[in-house]
């Protein structure tokens, strides 16, 4: 046992769940078996693909100050859809929330969830960091965006969010470019060119990384080396523990399984899942 599990200090971060509350349930019970008062964090991606949408977003929410999550792009979508702003794809699984009773209460938290946050030394996002910020500016640009996703100009950001440009940082950004630059960052981001621009095409494993490229984490000189961070979104990269980074997305809705880490000790608790969707019949 870790020593922060053991002295009531625990904390555990826990993989895109993508509606698949059952599972969710089934590792929260592990948790509580280990650490009953453990905080909780999640990576992003609560709802869409999987079978219960509503309920998972019903339990992360009920469970009050104990927990948090970032927001990931299936997040952002359902914002999206539930105002208008976006068609649903054919493998969404929203409608349960979209007719809900507490379906505004659901949506407005939802959408007061931050992009980033620092955890006993980790930075949490969905999906990943330009490698030309630091850990500072990380956090100072999600809060950036979080301000107006918080504010009354909301649906103007998610109207502008959709896009592959900006490929590349530039602090003279302004605008929705700079709201789309930061968003794709930390919620769809996986490969980066060597000089820092992003990819939206590929989505394997690092044994098939397409040339030219690099997963964003392994960019040289990247700004914010010195602190791990944490992340899920890339299922086909699933669980990796290495000094200076945690992923986390193990592919709950595809098969495989939902993963908890503890903070800072690293303790590993997994569950199995049943496929809900199968790889490359999903948007």
């Amino acid at each position: 046992m870790s020593p922060e599990i053991a002295s009531g200090n625990a904390c555990y971060v826990i993989g895109d769940i993508q509606g698949c509350c059952d599972q969710l349930e089934q590792l929260l019970a592990l948790i509580s078996h280990t650490a009953p008062t453990a905080k909780i964090l999640f990576a992003g991606d609560l709802v869409n693909r999987g079978p219960k949408s509503l309920q998972t977003l019903r339990l992360v929410k009920a469970m009050g100050a104990r927990a948090d999550s970032v927001l990931g792009n299936h997040d952002l979508h359902l914002l999206a859809v539930a105002n208008g702003l976006r068609p649903a794809h054919k493998s969404d699984t929203l409608d349960e929330i979209l007719q809900a009773p507490d379906r505004e209460e659901l949506l407005d938290w939802l959408r007061q969830r931050p992009l980033a946050l620092i955890e006993q030394g980790h930075l949490l996002v969905h999906a990943g960091v330009f490698p030309a910020w630091s850990i500072e500016q990380t956090l100072a640009l999600a809060h950036e965006v979080e301000q107006v996703l918080r504010g009354p100009d909301w649906l103007s950001l998610l109207r502008e969010m959709y896009g592959n440009t900006p490929e590349r940082w530039s602090d003279d950004l302004h605008g929705s470019e700079r709201w789309r630059g930061i968003i794709n960052a930390l919620t769809r981001m996986r490969y980066c060119s060597l000089d820092g621009a992003m990819d939206f095409d590929s989505k394997d494993g690092m044994a098939a990384t397409p040339p030219g490229l690099l997963p964003w984490f392994d960019i040289a000189n990247r700004n914010s080396a010195g602190q791990p961070i944490i992340f899920g979104h890339w299922s086909t990269l699933g669980l990796v523990l290495r000094p200076d980074l945690i992923s986390l997305d193990t592919g709950c809705v595809w098969g495989g399984k939902l993963t908890a880490v503890s903070l800072p000790g690293r303790d590993v608790l997994q569950v199995d899942c049943p496929q809900q969707q199968r790889p490359g019949k999903s948007k």
